[in-house]
């Protein structure tokens, strides 16, 4: 299963065939836990989920491993990736609202940290979405 770790609103597909090295990563068991905060003028408790997968060096080195998806009306507008993280840029468009997403995932060997900001204008008003994810290796699959 690829790694996943962003919110379904604010991900985007990035093969990392653009690598010219394998990414920063330790294969093993991980967990991930993301974290999104609402602000905005309806009320939103915190949202907490997490989860755990096993990465194999196959999944690391194989060009079509994709750590995050492109939905449906959304923009990809500047990504930059490297062995040690990405960072990007999207636009999403939904029925009655617009989202502007700015993401950055840090691949530290036996950990990730990332965060992704999403400021959306909808028929609910202007909010802001800010989630904080990170990941730890646990140890062997």
């Amino acid at each position: 299963m690829p790694f996943r770790p962003l919110l379904a609103a604010a991900v985007l597909a990035l093969p990392l065939s653009a690598l010219a090295e394998t990414p920063n990563i330790v294969p093993g068991q991980w967990q991930f836990t993301s974290t999104t905060s609402v602000r905005g003028d309806v009320p939103i408790p915190d949202q907490t989920e997490s989860h755990q997968e096993c990465i194999v060096q196959g999944d690391l080195d194989d060009a079509d491993f994709q750590f995050l998806e492109v939905e449906e009306g959304c923009e990809l507008l500047e990504h930059n990736v490297s062995a040690d993280g990405i960072d990007y840029r999207m636009v999403c468009h939904a029925e009655g609202g617009e989202a502007n997403i700015d993401g950055r995932m840090a691949f530290l060997g036996e950990s990730v940290e990332g965060n992704v900001s999403i400021d959306t204008e909808s028929p609910m008003g202007q909010m802001q979405l800010e989630t904080t994810i990170e990941g730890e290796r646990l140890g062997d699959c």
